[in-house]
């Protein structure tokens, strides 16, 4: 895990692209050579009553192009992708400390409430939240009225169904949705505080104390 500060991360990976661009180098330096070798090898031990005529050697030499041309074209995606990277990094970065909500069905109870949010596959004439306790025992019961297809969010200020104030501590929830007496597909999105990006991988992971990692690619709304 790596706390992400801007300036570092950039100089961090920068580093990382031009390792890589020299590795990719010498490895399209390495096909090439072996080619010609190959290819003067034959051009020694071929048969001197029947030997290569210039198509077969134009054929062979256009191959080597071909196969070094395709070299340099992955090269060139490969370093595009770890731009990428990059400035994704550089991006994520900014957003320690803001809230994200992604795909997870918990949420962590405070003083001040919570908040949680569902993502809508269609519209719905009503959409029900229910939140259990650690041990499955029916908590709360929130009605958030008709929605349309998207993403919401709802709040939970801690009161139970009985009146009473839940304890602070983590909590899951469940989405009920209805259209014309027919079940909506709805997904529960679980609410995090981004504290640090971890880099590795084809992609950046936000660290939250909630939902514990998230795919970049997984958030659906920031705060």
């Amino acid at each position: 895990m790596t706390t992400v500060n801007p300036t570092t991360s950039r100089d961090q990976l920068l580093q990382s692209l031009n390792a890589a661009q020299t590795a990719q180098k010498g490895s399209a330096d390495t096909v090439q050579d072996r080619f010609l070798k190959l290819l003067v090898t034959q051009m020694r031990n071929q048969d001197p009553l029947n030997p290569m005529d210039n198509a077969q050697v134009t054929t062979q030499l256009a191959q080597i192009s071909t196969v070094s041309g395709i070299d340099k074209l992955n090269s060139t995606v490969a370093g595009l992708s770890s731009s990428l990277l990059a400035a994704q990094s550089v991006q994520a970065g900014s957003l320690v400390g803001h809230g994200v909500l992604a795909p997870g069905n918990s949420m962590l109870l405070g003083q001040n409430g919570t908040i949680g949010g569902v993502s809508l596959a269609g519209p719905a004439d009503q959409v029900t939240v229910t939140i259990r306790g650690s041990g499955g025992q029916l908590v709360k019961t929130l009605s958030l009225g008709p929605q349309q297809a998207g993403v919401h969010t709802f709040q939970w200020n801690g009161t139970t169904d009985a009146g009473a104030q839940a304890a602070a501590g983590a909590y899951t929830f469940e989405i009920n949705a209805i259209q014309a007496g027919k079940q909506v597909s709805a997904d529960a999105l679980g609410f995090g505080q981004v504290s640090s990006v971890s880099l590795g991988g084809d992609q950046l992971q936000l660290n939250t104390l909630e939902l514990g990692p998230v795919a970049l690619g997984q958030v659906k709304q920031i705060f």
